[in-house]
């Protein structure tokens, strides 16, 4: 197949990368914007993300009535929630144990929301992240154990858990896994194992994550106690409707894609969140500043890190008592001490990322294809962040390892085209390390210090290969250029029609084209700020290229005011003091003259 000109015959930008069109099927974003009465540009860029013309109307308004499948199509689900439903009957103790990240908390917290709306207490045990690491671990249900639970439930965590979901049987414990992240052919000892990556399921909802997948054992245990005659005018039956806003929470930040009942769930979550009923989201959004109608740049750069705060510097328990509460007191409090480990968070993770971008500089680790960095006393805490930063900077997969004596925790992230996940999978089986698995685009580990070099090997030599292919086809997508007076704020209320965007439907990124750059200069430590006017001097719009300072693309932007360019970015909306404007978030440029 030939390859389609370069868009704006941009072969090689500044970020090194081929510009290309999103679609050149004119004709389908016409006949799109048609059917479904938007504007062109709106069927343009649903066109640019592959969405049919039968398909069209229902990723432009997706709701849960035609998208929420029945529960009961997942393996186990039944019986999942025929022994929960069981367990609220006979009043048994029950525990969630979730992991320590957004997904986890969000899961956590539903359930909890859940069980509150039953009259039921629910425990939620939490891990902490640098004592006990990932995933059910045997201390915690021994510990659970001896208060007296019989029952828990795992969510965003427990699919690979062998060794110690077969402990909590024999100690009397039973479990039901809810997770999302790969199944092996073997299952883990449990009641029921809930997961839409199981090998024996349709696959067809292997796009959750596992907030969503708690929506639907929710329904399953609602459904299963209506049934039952459980409900009544004294005991009326909760909505789980009223809970989306923590599964968009969970779905926009765990990056899985925004396709078919994610839309659902995102676009539907969202709508609940601007109400603002739940009282530790309500709460965070203050203190994050958020005062308009909260969307998934929001929820995902916003809210997720917050939440994630408390997991990383050793308060995990934290994110899922924000979400679950009803005390406005409690929620401020807990809001304001998650602001503050974000904070935190950031500090740390500056000087982590300083000293493993430094390692990588002088080791002469970028060149390989597949980056792997390990340090001693690196926060386990922010390993994750340090890795996307890697791979953003050199645009190939990186894993990061905090070491501590003898072992190492690592994080992972990759590139479109290389899955980690399954690599990582892989260096399980091989005994390269003690534990470990994940997602395509981003996995997590458990290593000895001296098996680090034999693993380093064994991931450049799975993925050099992918590596190689990924960076071939490396390229910006666009959905068309506009003129600097074109970039308003009319024009994002316009493109919000075709949202949600995340991961799977992303934000539309256009190239303006031909405008002088007015000014440059730096803000906050690494940012670039711009102002750009088009030909003529006609229009004036800001413009910020974030954490590109030190960058081909900053250092560019910064030495050439008065220069022409062709800039890509997404159009955001900048509210400041009342007024509200266009801004450009810069990704990439072109230098013209």
């Amino acid at each position: 197949m030939t390859e389609s000109p370069a868009f704006l015959n941009v072969e090689k930008s500044l970020k090194d990368r081929r510009w290309r069109l999103r679609s050149e099927n004119e004709r389908l974003g016409l006949a799109i914007a048609q059917r479904l009465d938007v504007p062109e540009i709106v069927g343009r860029v649903m066109a640019g993300r592959e969405v049919s013309l039968e398909d069209a109307e229902q990723y432009l308004s997706p709701t849960l009535r035609q998208l929420l499948p029945d529960p009961s199509i997942f393996c186990d689900m039944d019986i999942a929630a025929s022994r929960i439903a069981t367990a609220v009957q006979s009043g048994e103790k029950v525990a969630v144990f979730g992991d320590y990240d957004v997904d986890g908390a969000t899961s956590s917290g539903l359930l909890k929301r859940f069980f509150n709306a039953l009259h039921h207490p629910l425990e939620i045990y939490i891990p902490d992240r640098i004592k006990e690491g990932y995933g059910p671990n045997l201390e915690a249900m021994n510990s659970l154990k001896k208060k007296g639970i019989e029952l828990v439930v795992t969510v965003d965590c427990g699919i690979v858990s062998f060794e110690v979901l077969a402990h909590a049987r024999e100690i009397g414990l039973e479990v039901i896994v809810v997770d999302h992240h790969q199944a092996e052919t073997r299952l883990p000892d449990a009641v029921a194992v809930v997961n839409p990556k199981r090998h024996d399921e349709s696959q067809e909802f292997t796009y959750l994550a596992a907030v969503g997948v708690t929506f639907l054992l929710i329904i399953a245990v609602n459904r299963t106690l209506r049934q039952a005659g459980w409900y009544s005018d004294q005991r009326p039956e909760p909505d789980p409707r009223h809970w989306l806003d923590l599964v968009a929470l969970g779905t926009v930040c765990d990056v899985v894609p925004l396709k078919g009942l994610n839309r659902a769930f995102v676009a539907q979550g969202l709508k609940v969140m601007a109400r603002r009923g739940n009282p530790g989201l309500s709460a965070l959004a203050d203190v994050s500043g958020l005062d308009e109608a909260p969307g998934t740049y929001h929820a995902g750069f916003l809210l997720g890190p917050r939440v994630n705060a408390g997991g990383r510097v050793g308060k995990p328990e934290y994110g899922p008592q924000l979400l679950s509460s009803d005390d406005p007191d409690q929620c401020r409090t807990l809001a304001r001490h998650l602001d503050g480990y974000n904070q935190e968070r950031k500090s740390i993770e500056a000087q982590v990322q300083q000293e493993a971008m430094d390692l990588v500089e002088k080791s002469g680790l970028g060149n390989d294809s597949v980056i792997i960095v390990a340090g001693e006393g690196w926060h386990p805490g922010v390993i994750g962040i340090v890795a996307s930063r890697i791979k953003d900077a050199y645009q190939r997969p990186a894993v990061v390892i905090a070491l501590d004596n003898n072992e190492g925790k690592g994080s992972g992230r990759s590139i479109p085209g290389v899955d980690m996940g399954a690599a990582i999978g892989a260096a399980r089986h091989s005994e390269l390390i003690v534990a470990g698995g994940g997602h395509a685009m981003a996995a997590g580990l458990t290593i000895d210090r001296d098996r680090i070099e034999g693993f380093r090997d064994f991931l450049i030599n799975r993925l050099a290969g992918d590596v190689t292919e990924a960076s071939k086809t490396a390229s910006l997508g666009l959905d068309g250029a506009l003129s600097v007076e074109g970039a308003t704020t009319d024009l994002i209320t316009l493109l919000e029609q075709a949202g949600p965007y995340g991961a799977g439907n992303p934000e539309p990124r256009f190239a303006l084209t031909n405008v002088r750059l007015v000014q440059a200069s730096i803000v906050g430590e690494n940012h670039v700020r711009c102002i750009m006017t088009g030909r003529g001097g006609q229009g004036r719009l800001a413009g910020i290229s974030f954490r590109s300072l030190e960058t081909p693309l900053g250092d560019t932007l910064l030495a050439h005011q008065g220069a022409s360019f062709h800039i890509a970015g997404h159009l955001r909306k900048n509210t400041w003091r009342g007024s509200t404007t266009a801004q450009l978030m810069i990704e990439d440029a072109v230098r013209l003259s």
